[in-house]
């Protein structure tokens, strides 16, 4: 099965790209932010509901 370049050349651009520190984040990992929401949108309104009730 052909493709298109040789395999020899497989990686040649990443490894001539300089490495770049991580930036720091601003806002947390989508999973923490989805849960966050989540307690603040459901959790804490049916407990106001409840307490209203």
């Amino acid at each position: 099965m052909p493709s298109h370049g040789s395999i020899t050349k497989a990686g040649k651009v990443r490894s001539q790209t300089p490495k770049l520190e991580a930036k720091p984040r601003k806002s947390p990992f989508p999973r923490a932010r989805n849960r966050n929401n989540f307690i603040r949108r459901i959790v804490k309104s049916a407990s106001a509901e409840s307490e209203a009730a």
